[in-house]
């Protein structure tokens, strides 16, 4: 049965009222709308018109919060990066061994990726960019100093335990532990395309999660002084000798 128009202008008003009482609420909103539709869209392809339509606000009140188009998508970007490295700082990687503490961040970048494909969607968009939102946003070279403080301090530990190779370094180890993890997601269609089969499909998850922490922790332990005792899982189908 339709809804009364009075009704709908009544419930609009009381939206628009609360909405009123909890700017902090409203500017989630928008963000969470903005998120969506700049990973859908890219940053030209976008339209306030229809950020403001998400939230029921209006494209006067996005530009109050955020200044502009341009702003609220540099805000989008912090809160996305921020996202990822609060959770990651959640991680307690200073109380593990070094090689317990690489496994637990690879594990935690390929599932973070895989449960947020806005956020590879939008690193994408912004290398389109050249990053030229990212370098004008001190907040993000802010967040985004922590991972490097964190796998420089874990290599730190491996190296000087003799279980690292001496040459790793914690750009280099960054971009290793990102890239599979990030181009199954980022290239998911074009390769379920091409190869007809779904790179995150549940079949191979457990397999690819696997393969990524097997690459990093080759790498690292490749030419280590000390012999690494075995870390984690056996690789299946591994067999132990007789």
């Amino acid at each position: 049965m339709p809804v009364p128009e009075a009704e709908m202008q009544a419930n609009a008003g009381d939206e628009n009222r609360r909405r009123s009482r909890d700017p902090e609420q409203t500017r989630r909103d928008i963000l969470d709308a903005a998120i969506a539709e700049f990973s859908e869209h890219g940053l030209s392809g976008a339209r306030v018109d229809a950020i403001a339509a998400r939230t029921r606000t209006t494209v006067r009140m996005i530009y109050y919060y955020f200044g502009s188009k341009e702003g609220l998508y540099r805000t989008v970007l912090e809160q996305s990066y921020g996202a990822m490295r609060k959770a990651e700082a959640g991680l307690a990687l200073h109380g593990l061994a070094p090689a317990d503490a690489i496994r637990r961040l690879v594990e935690f970048v390929f599932d973070y990726q895989e449960a947020h494909p806005e956020f590879t969607r939008l690193v994408s968009i912004e290398n389109i960019h050249r990053a030229r939102h990212l370098a004008v946003s001190e907040t993000i070279q802010k967040q985004n100093a922590t991972v490097m403080e964190a796998l420089a301090a874990i290599l730190e530990r491996g190296q000087e335990q003799g279980v690292f190779r001496k040459d790793a370094a914690p750009l280099g180890l960054h971009m290793l532990m990102t890239a599979f993890c990030f181009f199954r997601v980022s290239n998911r269609y074009t390769l379920g395309t091409i190869f007809r089969d779904d790179p995150l499909s549940p079949a191979l998850r457990a397999a690819h999660k696997e393969m990524a922490v097997a690459s990093v922790l080759g790498y690292l332990q490749a030419g280590a002084t000390a012999p690494a005792p075995h870390q984690g899982r056996q690789p299946q189908g591994a067999r132990r000798k007789a």
